[in-house]
């Protein structure tokens, strides 16, 4: 056992884990924060899309031990005191979404796109989500969703 700390979504976390455990089943099965779901486990769909230190990462291909002494932001810590941010305000006014699985991999792509470009092409974000993938809505309406947002503000 492996003993990391790492703060999730503002919280300081304390505990002795696997050191092959993956930051996904960290998140999901130690600390019970299930909005980042597990999709292909192999990196290649993006669902799991988690900030680590202010960069997305996919984090089926994070150990958790990899972010002792970081910060993890997951689709969970995005809402501060109840009120969506505009992204996710956009992903809901565009129906940027319809099943819902890729959503919040989308979201932490996406917030760290605007992050880094605040006003993208449409060509621009579809690079920046193409490693995020998406079975129900075409893609878009995501891409409406993200222009949306980047008209608003800029995500923290």
């Amino acid at each position: 056992m492996t003993h990391i700390s790492v703060k999730v979504d503002g919280t300081t976390y304390e505990d002795d884990v696997e050191p092959r455990l993956l930051l996904v089943h960290y998140l999901r099965d130690r600390l019970g924060l299930t909005g980042t779901p597990i999709g292909c486990d192999t990196s290649n769909c993006g669902a799991c899309t988690v900030e680590l230190d202010g960069v997305s990462v996919k984090s089926c291909s994070v150990l958790a031990v990899q972010a002792d002494g970081g910060e993890v932001t997951t689709v969970e810590g995005l809402a501060q005191d109840g009120e969506l941010t505009a992204l996710q305000r956009a992903f809901h006014e565009k129906h940027a979404l319809q099943c819902g699985y890729c959503t919040p991999g989308k979201l932490m792509a996406a917030r760290d796109l605007l992050r880094e470009h605040p006003h993208p092409t449409s060509e621009e974000i579809r690079h920046a989500l193409e490693g995020n993938l998406c079975r129900c809505t075409g893609y878009q309406n995501i891409v409406r969703a993200v222009q949306a947002a980047s008209e608003q503000e800029v995500p923290a």
